[in-house]
Protein backbone atom coordinates (compact mmCIF):
# COMPACT_ATOMS: atom_id res chain seq x y z
CA UNK A 1 0.00 0.00 0.00
CA UNK A 2 1.38 3.38 -1.04
CA UNK A 3 2.34 5.66 1.84
CA UNK A 4 1.12 9.19 1.25
CA UNK A 5 2.98 12.27 2.40
CA UNK A 6 1.43 14.62 4.96
CA UNK A 7 1.74 18.20 3.78
CA UNK A 8 0.39 21.27 5.58
CA UNK A 9 0.01 24.69 3.99
CA UNK A 10 -0.15 27.45 6.59
CA UNK A 11 -1.54 30.77 5.37
CA UNK A 12 -1.69 33.73 7.75
CA UNK A 13 -4.99 35.63 7.63
CA UNK A 14 -4.63 39.16 6.17
CA UNK A 15 -1.13 39.10 7.67
CA UNK A 16 0.08 42.71 7.27
CA UNK A 17 -3.29 44.17 8.19
CA UNK A 18 -3.71 41.78 11.12
CA UNK A 19 -0.32 42.76 12.56
CA UNK A 20 -1.30 46.42 12.32
CA UNK A 21 -4.64 45.79 14.05
CA UNK A 22 -2.92 43.75 16.74
CA UNK A 23 -0.37 46.48 17.44
CA UNK A 24 -2.81 49.40 17.14
CA UNK A 25 -6.00 48.65 19.11
CA UNK A 26 -7.73 51.69 17.63
CA UNK A 27 -7.69 49.92 14.22
CA UNK A 28 -9.39 46.74 15.39
CA UNK A 29 -12.71 46.00 13.76
CA UNK A 30 -12.18 48.75 11.19
CA UNK A 31 -11.53 48.52 7.44
CA UNK A 32 -7.83 49.15 6.95
CA UNK A 33 -5.38 48.84 4.06
CA UNK A 34 -1.63 48.61 4.37
CA UNK A 35 -0.17 50.75 1.60
CA UNK A 36 -0.84 54.09 -0.02
CA UNK A 37 -4.17 55.74 -0.60
CA UNK A 38 -2.89 58.49 -2.87
CA UNK A 39 -3.08 58.83 -6.61
CA UNK A 40 -0.26 56.34 -7.15
CA UNK A 41 -0.71 54.29 -3.97
CA UNK A 42 -1.29 50.54 -4.02
CA UNK A 43 -2.93 48.29 -1.42
CA UNK A 44 -0.38 45.77 -0.09
CA UNK A 45 -2.90 44.08 2.22
CA UNK A 46 -6.47 44.63 3.34
CA UNK A 47 -8.21 43.68 6.56
CA UNK A 48 -11.26 41.44 6.34
CA UNK A 49 -13.41 44.44 7.24
CA UNK A 50 -12.08 46.16 4.08
CA UNK A 51 -12.38 43.01 1.98
CA UNK A 52 -16.11 42.98 2.72
CA UNK A 53 -16.30 46.10 0.53
CA UNK A 54 -14.34 44.45 -2.29
CA UNK A 55 -10.91 45.86 -1.41
CA UNK A 56 -8.08 43.51 -2.42
CA UNK A 57 -4.29 43.52 -2.40
CA UNK A 58 -2.57 45.06 -5.46
CA UNK A 59 -5.60 47.34 -5.96
CA UNK A 60 -4.89 51.05 -6.60
CA UNK A 61 -5.44 53.09 -3.46
CA UNK A 62 -7.93 55.44 -5.11
CA UNK A 63 -10.07 52.48 -6.20
CA UNK A 64 -10.02 51.04 -2.66
CA UNK A 65 -11.18 54.40 -1.32
CA UNK A 66 -13.96 54.48 -3.89
CA UNK A 67 -15.20 51.08 -2.76
CA UNK A 68 -14.82 51.90 0.94
CA UNK A 69 -14.79 55.68 1.57
CA UNK A 70 -14.05 55.25 5.28
CA UNK A 71 -11.07 52.93 4.76
CA UNK A 72 -7.97 53.72 6.85
CA UNK A 73 -4.59 53.56 5.08
CA UNK A 74 -1.62 52.46 7.20
CA UNK A 75 2.05 52.71 6.33
CA UNK A 76 3.77 49.30 6.19
CA UNK A 77 6.00 48.23 9.07
CA UNK A 78 8.16 45.39 7.78
CA UNK A 79 10.21 45.07 10.94
CA UNK A 80 7.02 44.09 12.80
CA UNK A 81 6.03 41.65 10.07
CA UNK A 82 9.49 40.02 10.10
CA UNK A 83 9.43 39.73 13.88
CA UNK A 84 6.07 37.95 13.76
CA UNK A 85 7.37 35.68 11.00
CA UNK A 86 10.35 34.64 13.07
CA UNK A 87 8.07 33.77 15.97
CA UNK A 88 5.96 31.64 13.66
CA UNK A 89 9.03 29.94 12.22
CA UNK A 90 10.12 28.90 15.70
CA UNK A 91 6.75 27.24 16.23
CA UNK A 92 7.05 25.38 12.91
CA UNK A 93 10.50 24.10 13.82
CA UNK A 94 9.11 22.40 16.90
CA UNK A 95 7.25 20.06 14.56
CA UNK A 96 9.48 19.75 11.47
CA UNK A 97 12.52 21.20 9.76
CA UNK A 98 11.00 20.63 6.32
CA UNK A 99 9.59 24.16 5.98
CA UNK A 100 9.31 25.96 2.65
CA UNK A 101 8.36 29.65 2.91
CA UNK A 102 6.44 30.92 -0.11
CA UNK A 103 5.83 34.58 0.60
CA UNK A 104 5.42 37.00 3.45
CA UNK A 105 2.49 35.10 4.90
CA UNK A 106 2.59 31.42 3.96
CA UNK A 107 4.65 28.25 4.07
CA UNK A 108 4.51 24.53 3.35
CA UNK A 109 5.40 22.00 6.05
CA UNK A 110 6.10 18.31 5.50
CA UNK A 111 5.04 16.54 8.69
CA UNK A 112 5.10 12.97 7.33
CA UNK A 113 7.86 12.32 9.86
CA UNK A 114 7.55 14.97 12.55
CA UNK A 115 9.44 15.77 15.74
CA UNK A 116 6.42 15.24 17.96
CA UNK A 117 5.71 11.76 16.60
CA UNK A 118 2.10 12.77 15.97
CA UNK A 119 0.31 10.52 13.46
CA UNK A 120 -2.31 13.10 12.44
CA UNK A 121 -1.37 16.04 10.22
CA UNK A 122 -4.82 17.48 10.95
CA UNK A 123 -4.11 17.63 14.68
CA UNK A 124 -0.64 19.06 14.02
CA UNK A 125 -2.14 21.86 11.91
CA UNK A 126 -4.74 22.59 14.60
CA UNK A 127 -2.08 22.68 17.30
CA UNK A 128 0.20 24.94 15.24
CA UNK A 129 -2.65 27.38 14.59
CA UNK A 130 -3.50 27.47 18.29
CA UNK A 131 0.15 28.08 19.17
CA UNK A 132 0.42 30.88 16.62
CA UNK A 133 -2.59 32.62 18.13
CA UNK A 134 -1.38 32.15 21.71
CA UNK A 135 2.08 33.52 20.99
CA UNK A 136 1.40 36.20 18.36
CA UNK A 137 -2.34 36.97 18.72
CA UNK A 138 -2.63 36.38 14.97
CA UNK A 139 -4.83 33.85 13.22
CA UNK A 140 -3.82 31.39 10.52
CA UNK A 141 -5.63 29.05 8.18
CA UNK A 142 -4.34 25.66 7.10
CA UNK A 143 -4.78 23.12 4.36
CA UNK A 144 -3.79 19.50 4.79
CA UNK A 145 -3.35 16.91 2.07
CA UNK A 146 -0.94 14.48 0.41
CA UNK A 147 0.84 17.05 -1.77
CA UNK A 148 1.59 20.75 -2.02
CA UNK A 149 -1.00 21.53 -4.71
CA UNK A 150 -3.90 20.07 -2.77
CA UNK A 151 -2.74 21.53 0.56
CA UNK A 152 -2.57 24.98 -1.02
CA UNK A 153 -6.13 24.71 -2.32
CA UNK A 154 -7.38 23.33 1.01
CA UNK A 155 -6.03 26.28 3.01
CA UNK A 156 -8.47 28.59 1.19
CA UNK A 157 -11.55 26.49 1.87
CA UNK A 158 -12.25 27.64 5.44
CA UNK A 159 -10.58 31.04 5.64
CA UNK A 160 -10.18 32.94 7.89
CA UNK A 161 -9.03 31.10 11.02
CA UNK A 162 -9.99 27.65 9.82
CA UNK A 163 -8.57 24.56 8.23
CA UNK A 164 -9.60 21.89 5.74
CA UNK A 165 -8.40 18.43 4.78
CA UNK A 166 -8.44 16.81 1.36
CA UNK A 167 -7.76 13.12 2.11
CA UNK A 168 -6.13 10.96 -0.59
CA UNK A 169 -9.23 8.85 -1.15
CA UNK A 170 -11.34 11.94 -1.88
CA UNK A 171 -8.79 13.96 -3.88
CA UNK A 172 -9.90 12.89 -7.37
CA UNK A 173 -13.59 13.47 -6.73
CA UNK A 174 -12.82 16.83 -5.15
CA UNK A 175 -10.74 17.97 -8.14
CA UNK A 176 -13.30 16.77 -10.68
CA UNK A 177 -15.97 19.01 -9.12
CA UNK A 178 -13.69 22.00 -8.49
CA UNK A 179 -14.36 25.07 -10.70
CA UNK A 180 -11.35 25.65 -12.91
CA UNK A 181 -10.77 29.16 -11.48
CA UNK A 182 -10.22 27.59 -8.05
CA UNK A 183 -7.21 25.61 -9.26
CA UNK A 184 -4.11 27.20 -7.77
CA UNK A 185 -1.93 28.58 -10.58
CA UNK A 186 -4.77 29.06 -13.08
CA UNK A 187 -5.26 32.80 -13.34
CA UNK A 188 -7.93 34.98 -14.85
CA UNK A 189 -6.64 34.93 -18.44
CA UNK A 190 -6.14 31.14 -18.45
CA UNK A 191 -9.58 30.66 -16.90
CA UNK A 192 -11.14 32.68 -19.72
CA UNK A 193 -9.28 30.64 -22.33
CA UNK A 194 -10.39 27.39 -20.67
CA UNK A 195 -13.99 28.57 -20.62
CA UNK A 196 -13.75 29.24 -24.35
CA UNK A 197 -12.59 25.63 -24.70
CA UNK A 198 -15.59 24.54 -22.60
CA UNK A 199 -13.35 23.57 -19.67
CA UNK A 200 -15.24 24.73 -16.59
CA UNK A 201 -14.56 22.09 -13.95
CA UNK A 202 -11.79 19.67 -13.15
CA UNK A 203 -13.73 16.88 -14.84
CA UNK A 204 -13.68 18.84 -18.12
CA UNK A 205 -9.94 19.40 -17.76
CA UNK A 206 -9.40 15.72 -17.01
CA UNK A 207 -11.17 14.74 -20.23
CA UNK A 208 -8.49 16.45 -22.34
CA UNK A 209 -5.40 14.59 -23.49
CA UNK A 210 -1.90 15.59 -22.58
CA UNK A 211 -1.22 16.47 -26.24
CA UNK A 212 -4.28 18.74 -26.44
CA UNK A 213 -3.36 20.59 -23.25
CA UNK A 214 0.25 21.01 -24.40
CA UNK A 215 -0.94 22.44 -27.73
CA UNK A 216 -3.26 24.89 -25.99
CA UNK A 217 -1.15 25.88 -22.97
CA UNK A 218 2.44 24.82 -23.68
CA UNK A 219 4.42 23.43 -20.73
CA UNK A 220 1.71 24.60 -18.35
CA UNK A 221 -0.68 22.24 -20.10
CA UNK A 222 1.43 19.27 -19.01
CA UNK A 223 1.24 20.56 -15.44
CA UNK A 224 -2.57 20.91 -15.68
CA UNK A 225 -2.78 17.32 -16.96
CA UNK A 226 -1.03 16.04 -13.83
CA UNK A 227 -2.56 18.23 -11.12
CA UNK A 228 -6.14 17.42 -12.10
CA UNK A 229 -5.14 13.81 -11.41
CA UNK A 230 -3.76 14.86 -7.99
CA UNK A 231 -0.20 14.17 -9.19
CA UNK A 232 2.28 16.54 -7.55
CA UNK A 233 5.55 15.02 -6.35
CA UNK A 234 7.33 18.29 -5.60
CA UNK A 235 9.16 18.04 -2.28
CA UNK A 236 8.90 20.64 0.46
CA UNK A 237 12.22 22.45 0.06
CA UNK A 238 13.63 24.24 3.11
CA UNK A 239 15.94 27.24 2.58
CA UNK A 240 14.86 27.91 -0.98
CA UNK A 241 17.62 29.64 -2.91
CA UNK A 242 16.66 33.15 -3.87
CA UNK A 243 17.45 33.91 -7.52
CA UNK A 244 17.21 37.70 -7.55
CA UNK A 245 16.95 40.79 -5.36
CA UNK A 246 15.17 43.91 -6.50
CA UNK A 247 13.24 47.05 -5.63
CA UNK A 248 11.10 49.50 -7.57
CA UNK A 249 9.25 52.75 -7.03
CA UNK A 250 6.10 54.22 -8.59
CA UNK A 251 6.37 58.00 -8.60
CA UNK A 252 3.68 60.39 -7.46
CA UNK A 253 4.45 62.61 -10.47
CA UNK A 254 5.71 61.29 -13.80
CA UNK A 255 9.34 62.05 -14.62
CA UNK A 256 10.52 63.24 -18.04
CA UNK A 257 14.05 64.51 -17.38
CA UNK A 258 17.08 62.19 -17.09
CA UNK A 259 18.63 64.03 -14.08
CA UNK A 260 15.35 63.66 -12.17
CA UNK A 261 15.23 59.97 -13.04
CA UNK A 262 18.81 59.42 -11.88
CA UNK A 263 18.01 61.15 -8.62
CA UNK A 264 14.88 59.03 -8.17
CA UNK A 265 16.91 55.90 -8.88
CA UNK A 266 19.32 56.48 -5.95
CA UNK A 267 17.12 55.22 -3.06
CA UNK A 268 16.11 52.22 -5.19
CA UNK A 269 19.75 51.27 -5.78
CA UNK A 270 20.51 51.76 -2.09
CA UNK A 271 17.60 49.53 -1.08
CA UNK A 272 18.73 46.75 -3.45
CA UNK A 273 22.29 46.86 -2.17
CA UNK A 274 21.16 46.75 1.46
CA UNK A 275 18.99 43.73 0.67
CA UNK A 276 21.95 41.99 -0.98
CA UNK A 277 24.07 42.68 2.09
CA UNK A 278 21.40 41.39 4.45
CA UNK A 279 20.97 38.29 2.32
CA UNK A 280 24.71 37.69 2.19
CA UNK A 281 24.51 37.05 -1.58
CA UNK A 282 25.70 38.86 -4.69
CA UNK A 283 25.02 38.59 -8.41
CA UNK A 284 26.37 39.21 -11.88
CA UNK A 285 23.41 40.74 -13.74
CA UNK A 286 21.75 44.13 -13.27
CA UNK A 287 18.32 44.74 -14.78
CA UNK A 288 16.65 48.13 -15.11
CA UNK A 289 12.84 48.19 -15.30
CA UNK A 290 11.10 51.20 -16.80
CA UNK A 291 7.33 51.70 -16.88
CA UNK A 292 6.12 54.58 -19.01
CA UNK A 293 3.08 56.83 -18.62
CA UNK A 294 1.01 54.58 -20.92
CA UNK A 295 1.96 51.57 -18.72
CA UNK A 296 4.26 50.14 -21.40
CA UNK A 297 7.15 48.40 -19.64
CA UNK A 298 10.67 47.64 -20.84
CA UNK A 299 13.65 45.99 -19.14
CA UNK A 300 17.31 46.38 -19.98
CA UNK A 301 20.06 44.19 -18.50
CA UNK A 302 23.82 44.07 -18.31
CA UNK A 303 25.90 41.09 -17.10
CA UNK A 304 29.45 40.80 -15.85
CA UNK A 305 31.93 37.92 -15.49
CA UNK A 306 32.41 38.91 -11.85
CA UNK A 307 30.13 39.46 -8.87
CA UNK A 308 28.75 42.90 -8.05
CA UNK A 309 30.02 43.48 -4.52
CA UNK A 310 30.50 47.25 -4.55
CA UNK A 311 27.69 49.73 -4.01
CA UNK A 312 29.50 52.24 -6.24
CA UNK A 313 29.71 49.70 -9.07
CA UNK A 314 26.01 48.87 -8.76
CA UNK A 315 25.17 52.58 -8.77
CA UNK A 316 27.42 53.34 -11.75
CA UNK A 317 26.07 50.51 -13.91
CA UNK A 318 22.43 51.18 -13.00
CA UNK A 319 22.83 54.80 -14.04
CA UNK A 320 24.58 53.66 -17.24
CA UNK A 321 21.56 51.51 -18.16
CA UNK A 322 19.23 54.43 -17.56
CA UNK A 323 21.26 57.00 -19.52
CA UNK A 324 21.76 54.69 -22.50
CA UNK A 325 18.15 53.58 -22.80
CA UNK A 326 16.23 56.81 -22.24
CA UNK A 327 16.22 60.37 -23.48
CA UNK A 328 14.67 63.52 -22.09
CA UNK A 329 11.01 63.69 -23.01
CA UNK A 330 10.11 60.09 -22.23
CA UNK A 331 7.51 60.14 -19.47
CA UNK A 332 8.27 57.56 -16.78
CA UNK A 333 6.01 56.52 -13.89
CA UNK A 334 8.09 53.66 -12.40
CA UNK A 335 11.73 52.63 -12.14
CA UNK A 336 13.15 49.42 -10.72
CA UNK A 337 16.50 47.70 -10.28
CA UNK A 338 17.05 43.95 -9.91
CA UNK A 339 20.28 42.02 -9.35
CA UNK A 340 20.12 38.40 -10.50
CA UNK A 341 22.38 35.41 -11.19
CA UNK A 342 23.05 35.36 -7.46
CA UNK A 343 26.02 33.21 -6.47
CA UNK A 344 28.04 33.01 -3.27
CA UNK A 345 28.41 35.24 -0.24
CA UNK A 346 30.08 38.59 0.28
CA UNK A 347 33.77 38.04 0.81
CA UNK A 348 34.29 40.83 3.31
CA UNK A 349 33.39 40.25 6.94
CA UNK A 350 31.36 37.51 8.49
CA UNK A 351 29.13 35.32 6.36
CA UNK A 352 25.56 36.23 7.24
CA UNK A 353 22.87 33.69 7.97
CA UNK A 354 20.16 33.88 5.32
CA UNK A 355 17.15 35.32 7.13
CA UNK A 356 13.78 33.59 7.04
CA UNK A 357 12.03 35.93 4.59
CA UNK A 358 8.42 35.67 5.66
CA UNK A 359 5.43 33.48 6.24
Amino acid sequence: MKKHRKIIHIDMDAFFASVEQRDKPELRGKPIAVGGGGRRGVVAAASYEARAFGVRSAMPGYKAKGLCPHIIFVRSNFSAYREASLQIREIFHEYTDLIEPLSLDEAFLDVTENKKGMPSATLIAKEIRERIFQETQLTASAGISMNKFLAKIASDLNKPNGQAVIPPEKALDFLEQLPIEKFFGIGKATTQKMHRLNIRKGLDLKSKSKIELAQWFGKSGIWYYHIVRAEDNRPVKPNRIRKSVGAEETFFDDLDQIPDMIQALQPIIKKVYERLENLGRFGRTITLKIKFKDFTTITRSISFPHEIESFEFLKEQSEYLLKHNLENGHTVRLLGITVSNLTGTFSQGEQLEIPFPSL
